[in-house]
């Protein structure tokens, strides 16, 4: 008789996500919420991951399963992966944004090797405490919480204990939420962060570029904007974009577009701006630049 090996188990900071509303968001717009979700998996979730030197356990349609060596570094991962999708939803209409609860915790899991899987209690329970988070916030164990610090700018807010389904004790969470005093102003850029300028033209056809925050900051004269190749800093090949149509200037830390006198204007949600006069640009506006309407957004 064949005797089965004893499982393999581990120690592990889990983080567990799961997209709340998914089903809403895909019944009214299931397309665009796939495209969504796995640009935010491309460009957030998978590079935050891999730079923390963490495991995509696995990621089922609006879940993802990750394994991290240190509570800390998992805290961390989470944190900046929020901070990174609340700048993506900038973009992004009320109805359209994807907000993750995400559930980090300390313990015990199941090894599955050979379908590169995990299992066990601390698995379960990182699911139970992601349920309680907040949708596009973070909840997480009081064993996480009682041996891991937070960035200044954030605080753990005792969430209190709860009877889990499944679960025989009960489970003490801690939410990690910004305090109030360091909430940046909506019109504010965050340093370090890169400006998405994504959109199409009359026609359908895919248009954008992207800048990092620095080239704007360190340029006086601004980043201009145009169709001409040597003497524009961000480059819109279209015939209704003027070879220099506009800049874009930080002044006090928030964005401005500048018209530079071009032949079919510019436009900031739907209202058409003045040449040589600076308008404030947040994210989440509409640009608009001879036919080319684009989304602005920074991450």
């Amino acid at each position: 008789m064949l005797r089965m090996a004893d499982p393999q188990r581990r120690l592990s900071a889990i983080l567990h996500a799961d997209l709340a509303g998914f089903v809403r968001l895909t019944e009214s717009e299931e397309d665009l919420t796939f495209r969504l979700l796995t640009s935010a998996r491309a460009e957030i979730w998978r590079p935050a991951i891999e730079r923390a030197g963490g495991w995509l356990v696995h990621s089922n349609g609006d879940a993802m399963l990750v394994e991290f060596g240190s509570p800390l570094i998992a805290l961390a991962t989470a944190i900046d992966i929020q901070e990174r999708m609340a700048a993506f939803n900038e973009a992004l209409a009320d109805e359209q944004k994807l907000k993750f609860r995400i559930g980090v915790h300390l313990g015990e899991v199941i090894v599955d090797e050979a379908n590169h899987d995990l299992f066990g209690d601390g698995v379960n329970l990182t699911e139970r405490i992601q349920a309680m988070a907040d949708p596009g916030g973070l909840a997480v164990s009081r064993a996480v919480r009682d041996i891991t610090d937070l960035p200044a700018d954030y605080a753990f807010i005792d969430g209190g204990e709860h009877q889990a389904k499944h679960v025989s004790r009960p489970l003490h969470i801690f939410h990690v939420r910004l305090r109030e005093a360091s909430r940046q102003p909506t019109m504010s850029v965050a340093p370090r962060a890169t400006l998405r300028f994504q959109g199409a033209d009359g026609v359908g056809r895919k248009i954008g570029f992207d800048l990092e925050f620095e080239a704007v900051a360190k340029s006086r004269e601004g980043v201009v904007i145009g169709r001409d190749l040597e003497h524009c800093d961000a480059v819109l090949a279209h015939p209704t974009v003027s070879r220099r149509h506009a800049r874009l200037v930080l002044a006090d830390n928030v964005l401005h577009i500048e018209d530079l006198g071009s032949t079919n204007g510019t436009a900031v949600d739907g209202a058409t701006i003045d040449p040589g006069v600076p308008r404030p640009l947040q994210a989440g506006a509409k640009l608009r630049l001879g036919d080319i309407e684009l989304a602005f957004r920074y991450s």
